[in-house]
């Protein structure tokens, strides 16, 4: 008697087809899920230059009008938005004679906080996904192994015989789906989880900085 094959791709070929489309659909959101991890990653160190680097710049004691000018017309990252959102109201607060317009004050939050809300939706972009993988992967895997194994029984049944050799393989590939469920749903919880903190602390940072700005502008205007 041959040796039965127990490699993954030996496994995947004798699933039946609802257990292969289970697998290849976990295999799919796990891929997808490392591209959302890596491109995070990539954006949120991105993210923290820029901060780093505009924050030098921003008190560097040049004159807040002239960077205003450097980058009004093409902000590059989230700091310099946030920072034209609220430069941009300040100068439109001012009347024909100089004086400030009532509720300058709450406007220029307002625009800055609208801007924030906007980064930090870029920054929160694709993390439900990974949230939803980490909390469905393993039921999704689950769903296949219990196909898997219901139909290993239906060949129990129809062998009339529970010899291991019968019973081991169909089981063997229920067990492969859990597995898959399992490998999708770890690094997608862990990953969230991270990626999460790190992009309130991003957002936390922006926040700091729009309230120092705010208090500038109004000793600027009294």
């Amino acid at each position: 008697m041959d040796p039965i094959d127990f490699t993954l791709w030996a496994l995947f070929a004798r699933a039946t087809l609802t257990v292969k489309l289970v697998m290849l659909l976990l295999l799919a959101a796990s891929v997808y899920s490392w591209a959302i991890i890596i491109q995070k990653h990539l954006a949120f160190r991105s993210a923290k230059r820029a901060a780093k680097k505009f924050d030098r710049a921003f008190w560097s004691g040049e004159p807040l009008d002239g960077l205003y000018s450097d980058v009004a017309d093409k902000p590059r990252n989230a700091p310099e938005r946030i920072f034209v959102a609220g430069m941009t109201e300040w100068q439109r607060s001012y009347k024909t004679d100089g004086a400030m317009i009532p509720g300058a004050s709450m406007r220029i939050d307002r625009n800055m906080d609208v801007a924030i809300a906007r980064e930090a939706e870029r920054l929160n972009a694709g993390l439900p996904f990974l949230a939803t993988v980490g909390s469905t992967a393993p039921f999704i895997g689950l769903f296949g192994t219990v196909w898997g194994i219901m139909h290993s029984f239906e060949q129990i049944a129809v062998s009339q015989s529970t010899n291991l050799a019968v019973v081991a393989p169909g089981i063997s590939e229920a067990l492969l789906a859990t597995g898959i469920g399992l490998l999708a749903a770890i690094p997608a919880v862990i990953f969230y989880n991270k990626l999460t903190s790190e992009s309130a602390r991003l957002v936390g940072g922006y926040e700091v900085f729009a309230d120092e700005f705010a208090t500038l502008l109004s000793r600027e205007s009294a």
